[in-house]
């Protein structure tokens, strides 16, 4: 089966696709460290209207990304009982909105952002390293494959859930859990393979 990430990179001429990748990666870190160093409920709403709003921006299709949110529904519900049951509902919408708000961001800098810019540039930087024996090609590209890596997971389990949803098991963890490790190992030796069969990671 032929996996489609909601952060899946869409050519465009939006705002998000012009700016270099340096400035969306030192952005996503930014927004990162606001989202811990000034938590609150006004930070975790502004970082859910800003990604939703660069989503937009970027063309992220709505189907698809409502289908990934969905796959972490029950985690998420799950965390957010627990945070109100311990400190109440205010500190569980800052827990989790900020989580929510910080996997929108990633999806929208993959979906604006092709793999080969991500490499040329994280190549680019680590440059001067090779005299130390870093390798940067090979850290660009798994940089690039963990960032995509993120939505695409997503997405998995969003299917896998209403998979077994459909069968009537959607109160089996079992049935939930045991088919989303399954796809997800089986995606990553998919990737490995064809990665393998370009010559990369062979030395």
């Amino acid at each position: 089966m032929a996996f489609s990430p909601i952060g899946d990179y869409q050519p465009g001429h939006s705002v998000l696709h012009r700016l270099p990748v340096g400035t969306k990666l030192l952005g996503m870190v930014a927004l990162s460290v606001v989202a811990v160093v000034f938590r609150g409920p006004e930070t975790t709403t502004g970082l859910l209207v800003l990604a939703v709003a660069l989503c937009v921006v970027a063309g992220v299709r709505l189907g698809r990304a409502v289908r990934a949110l969905r796959g972490i529904l029950i985690g998420m519900a799950l965390l957010a009982a627990y945070q109100t049951w311990q400190r109440g509902a205010e500190h569980a919408f800052v827990v989790v909105g900020a989580f929510v708000a910080l996997v929108l961001l990633a999806t929208a800098f993959t979906t604006s952002t092709s793999v080969e810019r991500m490499i040329d540039a994280i190549t680019r930087w680590l440059g001067p390293f090779r005299r130390f024996g870093v390798r940067p090609d090979l850290v660009a590209l798994a940089f690039s494959l963990m960032i995509r890596g993120i939505p695409l997971t997503l997405e998995i389990a969003g299917e896998t859930r209403d998979a077994a949803r459909a069968r009537g098991l959607e109160r089996s963890p079992r049935a939930y859990l045991t088919p989303l490790v399954i796809r997800v190992v089986a995606h990553a030796r998919a990737t490995g393979d064809a990665l393998h069969a370009r010559g990369i990671g062979d030395d």
